[in-house]
């Protein structure tokens, strides 16, 4: 189901006969390096099954990304509850595939979830939730509007993470 449009892009949820190409997201090395590595395919299924939920229990959830002129899933972007300083808030939250990377698409598709968080879902505020090493998405996250106003650390897969948190009203 088509969720949002813009120029390049159509978010749409996803479904599981998207599994082979969320693998070529969540299997990438480079592209999971925020999340300590690849996913295995039942964490793969496992990340699909919790977008599911979300769209079940929520309404929202991450989306699948795909590239109007292919055609092709090229990564994901949409709103997800994540916890942060003791409440649950809502995050635009993106990720893509590694060839798609440096063309614009996380920033159009980041902006028109912004703008989904606060016209069609009535949030006063939306955050990013972002890795300390993770430049790209940081400037996503500023070319969104948003503005640095936290720091704090993740415990995943072992490691304590530093994250900056983002946020825009």
């Amino acid at each position: 189901m088509k969720i949002l449009e813009t120029e390049r892009l159509i978010l749409r949820t996803l479904v599981q006969d998207d599994f082979d190409e969320v693998c070529k997201l969540l299997q990438d090395s480079e592209v999971m390096y925020a999340y300590e590595g690849p996913f295995s395919d039942q964490e793969v299924q496992e990340w699909l099954d919790k977008q599911f939920r979300r769209y079940r229990h929520d309404g929202f959830g991450l989306w699948g990304v795909v590239e109007k002129s292919s055609n092709e899933l090229i990564g994901q972007c949409g709103i997800t509850y994540q916890e942060f300083d003791g409440k649950q808030i809502a995050e635009v939250g993106y990720l893509f595939r590694k060839e798609f990377w440096h063309k614009g698409f996380a920033t159009e598709a980041a902006i028109a979830c912004r703008e989904y968080a606060f016209h069609a879902l009535g949030f006063n505020e939306v955050y990013s939730i972002i890795r300390d090493t993770n430049i790209a998405s940081q400037k996503v996250a500023q070319r969104n509007g948003m503005e640095k106003v936290a720091t704090f650390v993740k415990h995943y897969r072992g490691v304590d993470m530093p994250h900056f948190v983002y946020k825009k009203k």
